[in-house]
């Protein structure tokens, strides 16, 4: 792949490749929507990764071009970096990282450089090819400006840039590309950032399997509004038990003031929020503040036209969510003996709530997932944002074959659109090593 990738570098630029640079995606096992709320989540890193080539040159430009003919090529001034929010192009998630070094540095005097990309995981699959490309970006001009950082300085880093294309993100998947080990999953805790091993049980495979229903995070306002609700909660939650409710922004924050347990959350979501829709006007009567201070003050740009927000449901779905990623690393260190049943009916629960409370899922997910838990998966639930995207399902290793025919034709032969895909959309995975840079010996 990287002959390949040197060979069109060459014909397309005109001299070789100075480095490399790769940053995987990856697949959550346990934690969904959980990590801008200020939760720890367990993702692990796939093979499939961004590979990008890389020449630094003396003129302030960068030149990216894509080993893919349906990404255009695209050139910009370095000094002057404009990401368009509306139209979420691949190379704009370039230049969220690139912006995003340039920023942290105070560059003035940036390095141009010509950039070939190749990527092997599948776009707006809920695998975080578009957070891959951002770190892999954000490593690149590191490396071309001579600067260098820490991998949770530069997961950090990219986290925030990857904001310029409106994505609202916690961070999970751009600290799993810096911080990701082969061999290991790891349990990401926020705040300050940090990485725990997780191993695996040996006895048991994760497949990925694509729903092929496309979902482009940045495109729609389904994943802005989540966060949304989720801030509005912990407002009329803090506000409830007295807190100073303005400072409060995730619901993390509120356990923590509160200094109560996960369980003890649940309950008290039950007893201040109610189940039906909260309309903007309720929201301001609970806070008593004016509509127009909810939209100045709390409202993102993006949300303007939203009239009602569920709370109690996206609180509900945080906090038992939260409580389950603790009891799945809990079941991977203590290894009990029914260790794979324990972890698959945690994957089972958090599919219903991502599906019933949070209500991220679609019709093909359920559908998948189905199939897949009718096929011999001990668990399996939706995986990355949800509507539409990939399942993962944990699979007893002896039993991996029969489980891929069966998924196969249960799923895939059955639409001629997906059997066309069906390579890249079921594939047994590993834990795989995080982002890294390369040269040639």
């Amino acid at each position: 792949r990287l002959q390949k990738l040197k060979e069109m570098f060459i014909s397309k630029f005109g001299s070789a490749p100075k480095f490399y640079a790769r940053a995987p995606g990856r697949v959550n096992l346990i934690g969904e929507h959980i990590d801008y709320c200020g939760y720890a989540v367990l993702p692990m890193a796939i093979e499939q990764d961004i590979l990008i080539a890389v020449e630094p040159v003396q003129t302030q430009v960068v030149q990216l071009a894509n080993t893919n003919s349906s990404y255009l090529d695209f050139t910009t001034s370095v000094n002057n970096i404009q990401i368009n929010k509306t139209k979420p192009q691949w190379h704009n998630y370039f230049l969220c990282g690139l912006k995003g070094i340039q920023e942290h540095f105070g560059l003035n005097n940036p390095t141009g450089m010509n950039c070939l990309l190749d990527g092997t995981i599948p776009p707006s699959s809920g695998l975080s090819s578009s957070s891959a490309l951002v770190c892999c970006a954000g490593l690149v001009t590191l490396r071309a400006n001579g600067k260098t950082l820490s991998k949770v300085e530069l997961a950090e880093i990219c986290t925030k840039s990857e904001r310029y294309i409106g994505t609202e993100g916690g961070g999970m998947d751009q600290s799993i590309s810096f911080l990701a080990e082969e061999g290991t999953a790891k349990l990401i805790e926020f705040s300050p950032l940090r990485a725990t091993d997780v191993r695996l049980p040996s006895a048991a495979t994760f497949v990925i399997a694509n729903s092929c229903v496309e979902m482009n995070k940045a495109a729609t306002s389904h994943y802005n509004i989540r966060v949304m609700e989720c801030r509005l909660a912990t407002k009329l939650l803090s506000k409830s038990k007295g807190l100073e409710w303005k400072k409060m922004l995730r619901l993390h924050d509120v356990q923590t003031k509160l200094g109560v347990s996960l369980e003890e959350m649940l309950t008290i979501v039950e007893e201040v929020l109610h189940p039906e829709p909260y309309s903007a006007e309720e929201i301001c009567k609970c806070l008593g503040i004016s509509l127009e201070e909810l939209h100045s003050q709390i409202l993102s740009q993006n949300m303007q036209d939203v009239s009602t927000f569920k709370l109690y449901q996206r609180a509900k779905h945080v906090y038992s969510e939260a409580a389950r990623v603790l009891e799945f690393k809990k079941i991977c260190s203590e290894a009990p003996a029914n260790a794979l049943q324990l972890l698959g009916e945690l994957m089972k629960q958090s599919h219903i709530s991502c599906r019933e409370m949070y209500e991220c899922s679609c019709p093909e997910l359920d559908r998948l997932v189905d199939i897949c838990l009718q096929f011999g998966a001990i668990g399996s639930r939706l995986t990355g944002a949800g509507w539409g995207g990939c399942t993962v399902s944990m699979v007893p290793t002896d039993k991996l074959s029969t489980f891929l025919k069966n998924v196969k034709k249960a799923y895939y032969q059955t639409d001629g659109q997906r059997l066309a895909v069906e390579n890249n959309s079921l594939f047994a995975t590993k834990p795989g090593r995080g982002a890294l840079v390369f040269v040639e010996a």
